[in-house]
């Protein structure tokens, strides 16, 4: 028998009960084929998963067609589900592939869960790890992102395995042209409309002419950035806890922590937070902020990096909720929830990227750039009312401005009344469009805003 395509076997164990999730494209495919030749030797119980997502039509069903008669074939369960991926990304507010994607996994850990398997094996290879991994460090990940696709990811009831990351998707098509086993094509897999498509068809391509095992390297990168993201993470928790402090300081000694729902603070003292070498201050400073549910950005975190010299600034708005404040010893990250007034006109409204929302006298429109729609959602951007500390950056200023300096160029109609729903679009702890002015544009936005209509 024609040796199978390279499976990483340390991730099986002898009488494991495996769901191989089969799409019926060449990688799941191989994946099926390759677990089959070893699940006699390695003691392995097989059975198959198949999910029609609702899309593409006549094309999806022939896929179910070719799965089904593929497992009856090699004589193995069959588990199938039918979702309708697109009213879910309709009513949830998801763009389809990520929809797609949320329906896939809450059916893997549905049978795991269950007790149906011990693991659910996908076909993810070499090739997805390095495009997952060129994709993320073009949109600026942090180390953590540049680990990629784990192995391995825990389930209640089990894990999701992925045996073919270090296998490549060209090992994979030669071992099924030579065993003869046919396997369907998606041609969406070709559209120039996904990143991940273009990623695959011409950046790749590219960066193998400088190097042709450029998609192992990016694969190196992504194992070396889990690791040293173990380490890190094993390493704050162990710091974390001495320096960075609940609540805030009071007279006395001790400190006051808020019982108000949606508040809180943290406090870091600065001497001990400069004797930091730079990596280990810049992930203290995120694992604190993430304490109150703040995932800082590049740009707010070298902000708080400079709070920390002793001739930086004082006081920093984060967001629109949390902000920074530096005392003669400490560093505070404090998060407010909106009361009285605030709290009764602080209205937010979710819109989807790509996607429309209709609030606050208004029809909003996100359409992604050319080149960013793919698999991995845009995180959502929030439509909403002013907050106080609130600052944008208009177009050619030199710094930021608080909304009360803009409301006063803006001139009339911005009156107090008006000010409390005057309409600002939050993404990603940044205020990247407001009415009635032109800000400076986000060069890291993946989106354009546009006004569908006035109501």
């Amino acid at each position: 028998m024609t040796a199978a395509p390279y499976l990483e076997r340390s991730l099986l164990r002898a009488g494991m009960r495996v769901v191989v999730a089969v799409s019926g494209g060449a990688d799941s495919v191989g994946l099926l084929r390759a677990l089959g030749q070893a699940a006699p030797e390695m003691g392995l119980a097989l059975s198959v998963a198949h999910l029609h997502h609702g899309i593409r039509g006549a094309e999806a069903d022939a896929d179910e067609q070719f799965v089904t008669e593929l497992a009856d074939r090699l004589g193995l369960p069959l588990n199938r589900r039918r979702v309708n991926a697109p009213t879910t990304a309709k009513t949830e507010k998801k763009t389809l592939e990520e929809a797609a994607r949320h329906l896939r996994y809450a059916w893997f850990r549905e049978l795991l869960a269950q007790g149906r398997a011990d693991a659910v094996a996908t076909a993810h290879t070499l090739d997805d790890q390095a495009e997952t991994v060129l994709h993320r460090l073009i949109r600026g990940a942090w180390t953590e992102g540049l680990g990629g696709i784990h192995p391995v990811v825990a389930c209640p009831g089990g894990a999701v395995l992925r045996p073919f990351l270090k296998t490549s998707r060209a090992e994979i098509l030669a071992w099924l042209r030579v065993t003869g086993q046919p396997w369907r094509e998606d041609a969406s897999n070709q559209d120039p409309a996904f990143t991940r498509s273009r990623i695959r068809h011409e950046l790749l391509p590219q960066l193998a002419e400088f190097n042709p095992r450029i998609a192992e390297q990016l694969a190196r990168l992504a194992t070396i950035a889990r690791d040293e993201e173990s380490w890190w993470d094993t390493e704050l928790s162990r710091l974390l806890p001495q320096l960075a402090l609940p609540g805030r300081p009071v007279r006395g000694g001790g400190r006051a922590v808020s019982t108000q729902p949606g508040e809180g603070s943290v406090g870091l003292e600065l001497s001990r937070v400069r004797a930091l070498a730079p990596a280990l201050r810049r992930r203290v400073l995120r694992a604190a902020a993430l304490q109150l549910g703040c995932a800082l950005n590049f740009g707010q975190t070298e902000r708080l990096m400079a709070m920390c010299e002793a001739d930086g600034s004082r006081r920093q708005q984060l967001t629109g909720e949390v902000r920074a404040a530096r005392s003669a010893r400490e560093l505070r990250l404090v998060r407010e929830a909106p009361r009285g007034a605030d709290a009764e006109s602080a209205l937010t409204y979710e819109l989807p990227i790509p996607g429309e929302v209709s609030a606050l006298g208004l029809t909003l429109r996100a359409r992604l750039r050319r080149g960013t729609r793919e698999a991995e959602p845009v995180p959502a951007a929030i439509l909403r009312t002013p907050r106080p500390g609130d600052r944008v950056r208009l177009r050619y200023s030199r710094a930021a401005r608080s909304l009360k300096d803009v409301f006063s160029r803006l001139g009339d109609g911005t009156d107090a009344e008006a000010r409390k729903t005057w309409p600002v679009l939050e993404w990603q702890g940044r205020i990247v469009w407001m009415k009635g002015a032109v800000l400076e544009p986000e060069a890291e936005t993946p989106f354009d805003v546009e006004i569908a209509a006035d109501q």
